[in-house]
């Protein structure tokens, strides 16, 4: 099946309107132009800067039609029958007249076959015109497809006298597979970019790939693209966790794979417990890119429209797959209370509809503080893999979390008494260890000493742990994940 294919037979269903959300538009008027030839009826196409042309060959044929109001009255009077691509229609759907003109040449299909086009990135008519409305949607290149065009892209660079193209099979692989969702002139200008860089294909390139097609899949911003992924190395404890994904990571990654792939996580704990770092830990074992989901952004004062920007959110992480989507304190995006006038409740079940129904590559890992204000429908068997528990770190986990804070400082952790530091740090998070030692740092800069063990022992007195300025919260939270929760360390 092909676009010219679907296009072919919605023209022969004698559908008077035709929306096509597109980007696309030069290819989408090429395909009319072949579908013009094949079916044997003229094509036209208009623009408020050209008026009506035709398309399907080049020639001098040209009607002078600029004005949108106009040029619907000379089809409806008895322009010639055929195909009318109308390019950029969309703001001028708000006039009744037009609404009204366009509804009068859709009801008169019968006598007189004009098929109307609305091309647009984004198309939405009125009520009273969509009973006489198909939309249609181009199809998005798949694996063979970019293959081919990373061949026709290589020899195009060859033939422009570049070279022959450099390029490792596990890059042009890599390069394929994370073109994936993106149109194909999209992916097309993508190649060349790549190529024409070094007149290489890289593991660089993939990466910027990443990049940029995360910037035309989310350009409003509601969906934001992690740059900083972590690897379990930069993560202190967490064993029952590391172990899980480990077990997982391949079976996530197998494009044969078609059923039973892992479809995510929550995490609940303490604040400061290291919930965000394993989510980017997570991802970056699985080697994938890192979206990170705001509800903050999807708000929005109009009925319908939070629900709306969830979806789309959604859908660029479907594009984005093989991926992982993180949903930071997940609890205070979907209140389910009487103040949102039920916004709450439409935002849960939109996502978990999705999260239910999604057959896409994309990890979910959300993370939690309060359990009270979790639905139960959202951490149910089907929706997540498994709930994890991140508990206070115990003496040995925070021994390595002063040893990768140190190190990652240039401190070398030999020369600092761990276990003494550890048992010191009784009731810390990884947050309030990673403090100390930056407190730590501040209190020697002044001086001609170097951080040492005493420093950090002096910070560690002076500040009251998480576990004891909020004694009575955690103590419920572990009671409740003791039962429950797999515990993540």
């Amino acid at each position: 099946m092909t676009d010219l294919h679907d296009l072919e037979l919605l023209l022969r269903s004698t559908t008077p309107i035709i929306l096509i959300e597109s980007t696309e538009e030069p290819r989408v008027i090429a395909l009319f132009a072949q579908l013009a030839l094949r079916i044997a009826q003229p094509a036209w196409r208009w623009s408020v800067t050209e008026g009506l042309r035709r398309i399907e060959f080049d020639a001098d044929t040209e009607v002078r039609l600029t004005e949108p109001t106009q040029v619907l009255r000379y089809l409806r009077s008895g322009g010639e029958a055929g195909v009318y691509l109308l390019l950029d229609f969309h703001p001028y759907l708000t006039e009744p007249l037009n609404v009204r003109l366009l509804k009068e040449i859709a009801q008169d299909y019968g006598e007189h076959p004009r098929t109307l086009v609305l091309v647009s990135y984004a198309v939405e008519v009125p009520p009273e015109l969509r009973h006489l409305c198909a939309r249609c949607d181009l199809r998005l290149p798949g694996r063979n497809r970019i293959l081919t065009l990373i061949s026709e892209e290589a020899q195009a660079w060859k033939q422009s006298g570049g070279g022959g193209v450099r390029a490792a099979r596990e890059a042009v692989e890599q390069l394929a597979q994370n073109l994936l969702g993106v149109t194909e002139s999209d992916a097309r200008r993508l190649i060349r970019n790549a190529i024409r860089n070094d007149g290489a294909i890289t593991a660089d390139d993939v990466a910027e790939v990443k990049r940029a097609k995360y910037e035309l899949l989310s350009p409003g911003g509601l969906i934001s693209f992690e740059y900083d992924t972590r690897s379990f190395a930069d993560v202190a404890g967490l064993a029952n966790l590391k172990a899980w994904v480990e077990r997982r990571r391949a079976p996530f990654l197998d494009p044969t794979r078609t059923q039973d792939f892992p479809r995510g996580i929550l995490l609940l704990g303490v604040q400061g417990g290291g919930k965000s770092l394993a989510a980017k830990a997570v991802a970056g074992r699985f080697g994938v890119p890192l979206l990170r989901l705001d509800f903050g952004t999807l708000y929005d004062k109009y009925i319908g429209e939070t629900e709306k920007n969830l979806r789309r959110a959604l859908a660029t992480a479907d594009q984005m797959a093989p991926c992982c989507l993180w949903i930071d304190e997940i609890e205070k995006g979907i209140a389910t209370g009487t103040e949102d006038e039920g916004v709450g409740r439409r935002v849960l079940g939109t996502l978990l509809t999705w999260m239910a129904e999604r057959n896409t590559r994309v990890f979910l890992v959300a993370t939690a503080n309060d359990i009270d204000r979790l639905p139960p429908e959202l951490v149910r068997k089907g929706r997540i893999d498994e709930l994890f528990f991140i508990d206070l770190p115990d003496a040995a986990v925070r021994a390595a979390a002063f040893a990768i804070h140190l190190r990652r400082r240039g401190l070398d952790p030999a020369g600092f008494d761990l276990p003494r530091l550890a048992q010191a740090s009784e009731g810390f998070t990884g947050a309030g260890i990673e403090q100390a030692v930056v407190s730590a740092l501040y209190a020697v800069e002044a001086t001609t000493r170097a951080p040492d063990t005493c420093a950090l022992l002096n910070e560690l007195g002076r500040t009251q742990p998480l576990s004891v300025v909020m004694a009575e919260q955690i103590e419920a939270l572990r009671d409740w994940a003791r039962e429950r929760c797999v515990p993540a360390h």
